[in-house]
């Protein structure tokens, strides 16, 4: 596949689109990726050098691309963090630009805003940018369990409550929802649950939940969710593959003993994932 991903980047680490280009490359697939910023490293650091790229300049790369007569070549446009509204109403140009060209395309976004314990730590205004604004155009959305929350306006404590608040956000556009991080009264203490819903239905995946939160696993799993769903066109064995790839890097990562995570030490697991968790079917 052709894969449009406009995100940030880092020279040091992997969050953004140094997250998701390899991940997506070493599946087969085709990348270009369009950046919104490029740092020296994650701002988890609390010190950054490098340019936030101006939303026009964004916009000429795009054009860019778009004058090769490539555009309606992808097959999707997965976008993560997004720090000015400026630069998500030029993704969802794009999108729609894209969607013109080739009506079969998606528009993946993972709406990052937040998480629990850390609560919001974008922008003013750019939740709501992100509720109103962007959720209503994707076609695939990744959230967390806490970005769930704040999108149906609501705490979430039980599968049936989840569900109910994933079907909620399906009926404003996107069909296919994954959610990461749930934690909810059927989830034994120390494992977490991911749960994906399509029009088929909906799945789980229990995990361990492992002692670390390394920035960049969040633009990982929306990359790999993206790829294996419009691989397969089935969201649970998407679902399988994606948390079976993200759990080998986070383990990776652990033995590593690093903070940024390994995407490269993981590779073989990310290309062939090992499929190590039942799915279970909720409905």
């Amino acid at each position: 596949m052709k894969i449009l991903s406009i995100q940030s980047s880092v020279a040091y680490g992997h969050v953004g689109n140094s997250a998701a280009v390899f991940p997506l490359q070493r599946l087969g697939h085709e990348v270009w990726p369009v950046l919104t910023v490029h740092f020296s490293n994650h701002t988890g650091y609390g010190a950054w050098r490098g340019p936030l790229l101006a939303p026009e300049d964004v916009r000429e790369v795009i054009a860019g691309i778009g004058d090769r007569g490539v555009l309606g070549e992808a097959d999707a446009v997965l976008s993560g963090y997004q720090g000015d509204p400026a630069v998500g109403g030029i993704i969802l140009d794009t999108v729609a630009q894209v969607k013109e060209l080739n009506p079969e395309a998606v528009y993946c976004c993972d709406p990052v805003m937040g998480d629990v314990g850390r609560g919001m730590f974008v922008r003013p205004g750019i939740p709501e940018f992100m509720r109103d604004t962007v959720v209503p155009q994707a076609d695939v959305l990744t959230p967390n369990h806490f970005e769930l929350d704040f999108l149906v306006g609501r705490e979430t404590s039980t599968l049936a409550e989840i569900l109910d608040a994933v079907d909620e956000v399906r009926e404003r556009g996107p069909r296919d929802v994954l959610v990461t991080s749930v934690i909810h009264g059927e989830v034994p203490e120390g494992r977490l649950d991911v749960v994906a819903v399509s029009d088929d239905g909906a799945w789980a995946v229990e995990t361990p939940l492992l002692p670390i939160t390394p920035n960049g696993c969040g633009d990982v799993t929306a990359a790999l969710y993206l790829a294996h769903l419009l691989s397969t066109g089935s969201a649970a064995t998407a679902l399988s593959r994606t948390t079976s790839s993200v759990f080998a890097i986070l383990e990776e990562t652990i033995a590593a003993g690093t903070r940024e995570i390994q995407l490269v030490a993981a590779q073989d697991a990310i290309a062939d994932p090992p499929e190590s968790f039942e799915v279970r079917r909720l409905r």
